[in-house]
């Protein structure tokens, strides 16, 4: 059977075999928005928990809006234009309203990125800042979670005399649900913040995991910081498989969040009697699979859906090759990934992306993985821990000769967008 997986910006067709493949599974469909920009001006007028943007904004010297940075598909260019406006409509000029971009522990993003994020218009005539975590000068502190983080927050956004935040309420490997609360912690957050929060007392828990919320200390920790600087206004979008708007959800930083954690959560959800032997995936194509960092969500993303002892087949261009010096220097310097988590769990330890080595070995503690990344070379592919394939085909040949002619086969196309459960009897 020819399915189509997203892969880089064009998509990778493949060709697997009828004979073991028992389901694709993808998104449930929901009807995109017939007039999303008006939909985005209702929202701004009849919120979800807060006074319309426009009446909050009134009397306010100025303004910063907190972006998703280049791995997420966030429509900007739909919802910046309407939220301007209604700024500037109450008295807000441009030169004071600040677009924050929230890379975390991200790269920043210019030139070419930057006008891709907001457009070229609006690029040129606003004031744009990229989150910088490792400069600490540019934070303030909230002083410390209950749980004891300690909260540096950008100053861009703490000193803001009205604060917003926009992003895209899809699934997270970690938090359950990305959007609302991720756009300040980690978001805007020091790297020394986010050191003590990706960490394996967090991500170690059984609740941590995709579309999980209630329970899931990663997310209540970061709702926890994000309400020590409370945006006084959100807005999230979903979005289809085509990323076309599907629900807007805007107003009050929980309400509104669970709102479209809600509606999301009836779309992305995809049944299955029992996990597979084999589970072809993705990393749910460009901007998300940039990077080997980013595809270890693909790989997290697919555990429920194949047994223990099962294998991954994972394709994910990777046109940015394994991600940062931190990580890729992890990488080549660990041996034993067990050896590694036991490493990190002491207290006082910390290793630089830290979080994303360990949710590396969730992924090949449960499987074996094979992955499929044109941009990097497979000699290098094969340091990451998993074994490099030339094609999705090559792959599933040998998955299927380690787990034998009649293994069962799931196919993912978006990857880390889909969650997989298991039916209960």
């Amino acid at each position: 059977m020819r399915v189509r997986l997203d892969y880089g910006k064009t998509g990778l067709e493949v060709e697997l075999p009828d004979k073991n493949l028992k389901a694709v599974l993808g998104l449930k469909p929901s009807l995109p928005l017939e007039h999303p920009a008006k939909a985005v001006c209702r929202a701004l007028r009849n919120p979800i928990g807060t006074p319309p943007l426009a009446d909050l904004a009134r009397g306010r010297r100025n303004a910063c809006i907190v972006l998703c940075d280049i791995t997420r598909p966030v429509p900007n260019k739909l919802l910046l234009p309407p939220i301007l406006e209604t700024l500037h409509r109450a008295g807000i000029p441009k030169e004071r309203v600040t677009l924050l971009i929230a890379t975390g522990t991200h790269r920043p993003n210019w030139g070419e990125e930057l006008e891709a994020l907001v457009g070229k218009e609006i690029a040129e005539n606003y004031p744009v800042v990229n989150h910088d975590s490792k400069d600490l000068s540019t934070h303030r502190s909230l002083g410390t979670s209950p749980n004891g983080v300690p909260i540096w927050i950008d100053r861009a956004f703490t000193d803001a005399d009205l604060r917003i935040t926009v992003g895209l309420i899809e699934p997270h490997f970690m938090a359950g649900f990305s959007g609302g609360r991720k756009l300040i912690m980690p978001g805007v957050a020091a790297f020394l913040s986010i050191q003590h929060w990706h960490c394996p007392r967090f991500l170690e828990h059984p609740l941590a995991t995709n579309g999980s919320v209630q329970g899931n200390p990663v997310h209540e920790e970061s709702l926890a910081i994000a309400k020590c600087v409370r945006p006084d206004f959100v807005l999230d979008v979903t979005l289809d498989s085509k990323n076309e708007t599907t629900g807007i959800f805007a107003g009050d930083l929980e309400a509104a969040w669970h709102t479209g954690v809600e509606f999301a959560g009836k779309h992305v959800r995809a049944s299955i009697p029992q996990p597979a032997d084999i589970v072809v995936t993705t990393c749910a194509g460009y901007p998300l699979d940039l990077t080997f960092y980013q595809a270890v969500k693909g790989m997290v993303g697919a555990l429920p859906a194949v047994k223990q002892g099962g294998t991954i087949v994972i394709a994910s261009e990777c046109a940015e090759g394994v991600g940062s010096p931190d990580f890729a220097r992890v990488l080549r310097e660990t041996d034993d990934l067990e050896a590694f988590v036991k490493h990190i769990s002491q207290p006082g330890v910390f290793v630089p992306e830290e979080w994303e080595v360990e949710e590396l070995a969730k992924a090949v503690r449960h499987a074996d993985v094979i992955c499929v990344a044109s941009g990097i070379p497979q000699e290098t592919l094969a340091d990451c821990f998993v074994t490099p394939a030339e094609s999705v085909e090559v792959g599933v040949s040998m998955a299927l000769a380690k787990q034998g002619a009649d293994a069962t086969l799931y196919a993912i196309p978006r990857g880390p967008y889909v969650i997989p459960s298991v039916q209960e009897v």
